[in-house]
């Protein structure tokens, strides 16, 4: 099912897209997380110029304002990447505001058939990066149809990379199956679902992501299943702290739960496989020392 959403949705791109032409100069690509913008750039090489408009691991997405030189940015861009479902609405605001017949938008959430409401997280999900890779590389050779060949060598090398990053994720899954596990917001949920952990406490995490405060029954819960062992893995949004989650954090640590920062975007001097790998690398770690 998934497979053919993206099929569709490949076959939209073209439809939408400008006749396959020699490409001028650079193609130019505006990622609106720079994650996109690492995948872009691993699939398009030399033959692409990327700009990420959220790439400061230590700013809070959710409060990104867009602004002039961001608009100005789109106008220029040939390929935009965003995530949808409601995680970058102000994309689909500034792409109505410049309209461009030959610019083509790859969105995530398109090819993932997700709908508001969704987690957003969706780079988690370990098939939407692949998706998103071979939705570019198609565009890509249509627009540079000289160049197919480098497009396409190169999404096969991402593919293969980042399967191997993510190869710990069958490792934990058969030893940790239903493992219980929470979180202060929802970023981890799809890479957690994956590891086939079970994840608790979530009417908490999405109160947190919505910026809402939390129900006093979810708050007693959340600190309950800490003190009692209930959990055997806290993460936490490093991007993103409050009172109310230093206080978890607090409370985790005196019980000897284990913390695991993950972020909403790639961190400086990191690659999506080594970002991935090394998360993946922290939890089997944590997993296993709390056996």
């Amino acid at each position: 099912m998934r497979r053919a959403l993206v099929i569709a949705a490949l076959a939209g791109f073209l439809l939408a897209g400008v006749a396959p032409a020699w490409a001028a100069g650079p193609i130019q690509i505006l990622a609106a997380e720079n994650f996109y913008g690492d995948l872009a750039q691993q699939i398009g090489g030399t033959h692409v110029a990327v700009t990420s408009i959220l790439s400061n691991p230590d700013d809070d997405p959710h409060l990104f304002e867009s602004s002039a030189s961001t608009a100005r940015t789109i106008a220029t861009a040939d390929i935009v990447i965003y995530n949808g479902v409601d995680y970058d609405p102000w994309m689909d605001k500034l792409l109505s505001a410049s309209s461009a017949p030959s610019r083509t938008a790859i969105v995530a959430a398109v090819l993932t058939g997700k709908k508001s409401g969704d987690n957003p997280h969706l780079w988690y999900d370990p098939q939407t990066l692949p998706d998103v890779a071979a939705a570019l590389a198609m565009e890509l050779e249509k627009r540079d149809p000289a160049n197919a060949m480098a497009y396409s060598a190169n999404l096969q090398k991402f593919i293969a990379a980042f399967a191997e990053a993510l190869k710990g994720i069958a490792a934990i899954k058969t030893t940790y199956q239903g493992t219980p596990v929470t979180a202060t917001e929802p970023v981890f949920g799809y890479m957690a679902e994956a590891m086939g952990l079970k994840m608790l406490n979530e009417s908490f995490q999405i109160a947190t992501m919505n910026d809402t405060e939390p129900s006093p029954s979810d708050v007693a819960g959340f600190e309950d299943s800490l003190r009692n062992g209930g959990v055997k893995i806290l993460f936490y949004n490093s991007q993103v702290t409050d009172d109310t989650t230093t206080r978890l954090l607090d409370l985790a640590k005196a019980n000897k739960v284990p913390v695991i920062g993950v972020t909403e975007t790639e961190p400086a001097g990191k690659t999506i496989e080594t970002w991935f790998s090394g998360q993946i690398a922290d939890v089997a770690s944590a997993l296993a020392g709390h056996s």
